[in-house]
């Protein structure tokens, strides 16, 4: 199967508005009085401190990207990822529900707007600026939420008026730029096993001091984190690369059947983990 048919192209731009406004007036009074060059300080406003409406978007947007970053594999150098066809419907499920999220954030934030701008005139002080604030119309374009997939171009579909010579030469270097950026999605995955493995095996090496403070502390998230990753490494693995997968399938078996208490109580248990997970860090070449 060709990663063309066992991928699409997936591109998620997010935007929303800052509300930063510099104070010149401020910064320049500051930087006055403290005797100190004009570009010393800088005194940035808040437009809607005293409210998270705006920055709940702003948070919301980021959880999205979180996603979109974590179910996909880089392509081309800005933009598009790749999608495993494996995860298209869990992924486009999710992006609409989230869209749906952003969307009424965002319609929630508008609807409060006036009323947030009087609410500013109190919260801002001195530093309140009417001409900050756009009209309600101007700061909906200031949001947006766009999703584009489109399926993996193939190295034939050049449609130029040229000679044969020069076709050949752009087929040529597409494909040997095909051919670096699988590789480089691949080297993601690879990169997300190993930095687990790693993270998890200095987790479970023991400080050796008794006093609290040498004491680590164990979340139920070091065994569902690698659970989680096994999980999804079987869908991106679009190239069915035999080693990634049985790097996958040596973690997956290591986690099985660990409890998250044993290991706290147990320093026998987190050597032995160690142990299995060091084995597998040994084995593979990252």
């Amino acid at each position: 199967m060709s990663i063309s048919s066992s991928a699409v192209l997936t591109e998620l731009n997010i935007s929303v508005w800052p509300a930063k406004k510099l104070d010149r007036t401020t910064t320049a009074t500051i930087t006055a009085n403290a005797v100190a060059v004009g570009d010393a300080a800088q005194v940035k406003k808040n437009l809607f401190a005293g409210t998270a409406m705006r920055s709940d978007i702003e948070k919301y947007a980021a959880r999205i990207r979180l996603y979109h970053n974590q179910h996909t594999l880089p392509w081309a150098d800005k933009g598009s990822r790749l999608l495993p066809s494996k995860l298209f419907m869990d992924y486009k499920k999710t992006m609409n529900n989230m869209r749906d999220g952003f969307d009424n954030l965002c319609d929630t934030f508008y609807a409060a707007y006036p009323q947030l701008v009087e609410d500013a005139k109190l919260n801002l002080g001195t530093l309140y600026d009417a001409d900050d604030y756009p009209p309600v119309d101007d700061v909906r374009t200031k949001f947006g939420f766009r999703l584009a997939i489109d399926p993996i171009p193939s190295a034939g579909d050049f449609r130029l008026d040229v000679g044969n010579e020069e076709l050949e030469e752009l087929k040529q270097s597409y494909e040997a730029k095909f051919e670096e950026r699988v590789n480089e999605a691949m080297s993601t995955a690879w990169e997300r096993l190993h930095e687990l493995l790693s993270k998890t095996s200095e987790k479970l090496a023991d400080s050796g001091g008794d006093d609290a403070s040498a004491k680590k502390r164990y979340h139920d998230t070091l065994i569902t984190n690698a659970q989680d990753l096994c999980g999804l490494l079987t869908k991106l693995n679009v190239t069915n690369d035999p080693k990634l997968e049985e790097a996958r399938r040596a973690l997956e078996l290591t986690m099985l059947g660990q409890d998250i208490e044993s290991i706290k109580d147990s320093p026998q248990v987190r050597s032995e983990l160690k142990t299995k997970v060091d084995d597998i860090l040994k084995k593979f070449e990252w």
